[in-house]
Parts: C-alpha cells; structure tokens; sequence
C-alpha cells in the first residue's frame, strides 16, 4: 500500500510539472508575416520582374510574327516561339518555387526561435486555430527583421 501511495504522489507530481512545463500552442498570420518581411518583398518582386519579362517576351514575339509574310515562315515561327518560351516559362516556375520555398524557409526557422523561446509546443498557421492559442506574428516578424 505504500508504494501504491508513493506511486500515485509521484505520478501527480509529474503531471503538476508537465502541465507548469507546458506552453501551449501559437499561431502566426502567414500573410502579415509576408507583407512584413522585406526578403518576402524583394522576392515577390523578382518574381513580378520575371512574369513582366515573359509578358513583354510574348508581345514582342506577337509583333514580330506579325511582320512576316509567308505562311512558311509564320509556322517556323510559330514552332521556334513556343520552344523559346517553354524553356522560358519551365525557368520561371523554377525560380519562383526556389524563391519561395527560400522565404518559407526562413519564416519557418524564425518561428522555430520564437516557439523556442517562448517555450511553446507548436505553431499553427491562424487560419487552423479556431479559438485559444497565443498570436506570435509580431515576434516572428521582429525574429525576421533581425535575420538579414
């Protein structure tokens, strides 16, 4: 009997700890992360650089095919255009994934630092928390201004 005592003194002890160790759950607003980071802008914007560059490509292009007489060449043309801008679009879309799985990347490791320190359990996107949690945006924001 007494170590069935000892055993049940010893189990609500850990319980009392676990839930005094426990920090809960956070969230971040990814879109206000986004919109507050600088990298985040600087990449949205390369990426807007490269889809105006294929924009002003096709029209070029367009103006271009217009001027020639022949239907001969047209379709040359044609062929030699869509092979252009597929290589064009495949590269793109790589440096669009690669940028943004580089600002993915660093808002993760931010907030990774700030679950740290905050002693927090996991961190949700806020779109997932429907009611409690702690709103670490700001911390995360301010984790990313430091970075660099």
């Amino acid at each position: 009997m007494k170590n069935f005592k000892i055993s049940i003194l010893a189990l609500s002890l850990f319980a009392t700890i676990g839930i005094a160790n426990a920090g809960g759950v956070g969230y971040i607003d990814y879109a206000k992360v986004i919109d507050n980071y600088a990298y985040a802008k600087q990449v949205t914007k390369e990426i807007d650089a490269k889809g105006l560059e294929m924009q002003q490509y096709l029209v070029d292009k367009e103006k271009e095919y217009k001027s020639l007489d022949t239907p001969l060449k047209k379709q040359s043309f044609e062929e030699r255009t869509s092979a252009e801008f597929k290589t064009k679009e495949a590269a793109y879309v790589a440096l669009k994934e690669k940028r943004e799985q580089e600002v993915y990347t660093k808002i993760k490791e931010a907030a990774k630092a700030v679950m740290v320190e905050q002693k927090l359990d996991a961190i949700m996107d806020q779109r997932g928390v429907f009611v409690g949690g702690i709103d670490i945006t700001d911390s995360v924001i301010n984790k990313l201004k430091g970075l660099k």
